[in-house]
């Protein structure tokens, strides 16, 4: 090769390195946007890591997930999604129910949207579940609807509980909903409800506190993220205040809560993983209909049941999906 030859090729290469980089697509980036804390999560976003796999998608291999936590500060996640649009994330992954799906809305109409909500068409955030249509889709975990049968089934363990109380999150858009719709099946079962708000952990304390002054028999633990957050807060003060409860998560159950009725929270994580990875892959979230659980979990734990001096019913039992002994 001649000297002229060789400056030649040299040149060609190096002008063609740059398109070669070009040409180099980074990494896809998802943002995980999320209401409450790391900790609690950390099963469900192994199984969301699983449903990506499910699509080819493996975290630090080839794709990017960057993740923001409110830690329960409702009021932080509209900085928190305004961050993530922002940066340009190719989807958002907004978890932890409706605070995160809202606040992630509000902030893109175009950056695609995996959401975890109760009924994301009375939210307001798809037309329909068959037909998602705008830069949203996911799954409606279907929880907030089950309160009532909550309230029917807490009844039927503890009948002799004439006055039950809720516990909600007043920072909750669903709160109103929750009350409501309990409040119907309480007058259906000829029981007294009182209701009590907890946003932070010295209010659960405080709501708690309440219950003999109340003359509470028993509890409804209203469907939320951040009370969902302070599950081991929840159970334990259940437990030192000797009150029969009734969880949303089967998580509440096996760390030791008396009873727990819905559907399965790690699989409508797995669910918005394989459509994280769908998106990522082209689909448009206007074209994936909206997930729904086909089955709910009745899980009982007669340990607790026999701290608390109760007897389970034999139709509870043979309604459960899972006795923990």
């Amino acid at each position: 090769m001649t000297r002229r030859e060789f400056v030649l090729l040299l040149g060609g290469a190096m002008t063609a390195a740059p398109a070669v980089r070009a040409q180099q697509k980074a990494m896809p980036v998802i943002g995980f946007l999320s209401s409450v804390s790391p900790g609690p999560l950390a099963a469900s976003v192994a199984e969301f890591r699983q449903g990506l796999s499910e699509t080819g998608y493996v975290e630090g291999q080839n794709v990017v997930i960057e993740y923001r936590w409110a830690e329960g500060r409702y009021d932080r996640l509209p900085a928190l999604a305004a961050d993530l649009v922002g940066r340009k994330v190719d989807v958002i992954v907004a978890s932890g129910g409706s605070p995160s799906a809202l606040a992630a809305k509000s902030e893109t109409s175009t950056i695609p949207i995996v959401f975890s909500v109760g009924d994301p068409v009375e939210l307001g955030l798809v037309a329909s579940l068959a037909r998602p249509g705008g830069n949203l889709t996911g799954v409606s975990n279907m929880n907030v609807e089950l309160n009532p049968k909550r309230l029917e089934l807490l009844s039927e363990l503890v009948p002799q509980a004439k006055v039950i109380a809720l516990l909600v999150n007043q920072n909750n858009r669903n709160t109103e909903r929750n009350i409501k719709d309990v409040q119907e099946a309480a007058r259906a079962k000829g029981v007294q409800l009182s209701i009590l708000k907890a946003g932070t952990e010295s209010e659960i304390d405080a709501a708690f506190g309440s219950l003999a002054q109340l003359r509470a028999g028993a509890l409804v633990v209203a469907t939320d993220p951040f009370l969902n957050s302070r599950r081991d807060q929840l159970v334990a003060l259940a437990s030192r205040h000797a009150v029969p409860a009734i969880y949303y998560w089967r998580e509440f159950a096996t760390a030791g809560g008396l009873i727990s009725y819905g559907p399965s929270l790690t699989a409508g994580y797995r669910h918005a993983g394989v459509y994280a990875g769908k998106i990522l892959k082209g689909a448009k979230p206007a074209d994936l209909p909206v997930q729904q659980p086909t089955t709910f979990e009745l899980v009982v734990n007669l340990n607790t049941a026999k701290a608390l001096g109760l007897t389970v019913p034999p139709s509870i039992l043979a309604r459960a999906d899972e006795v923990i002994e």
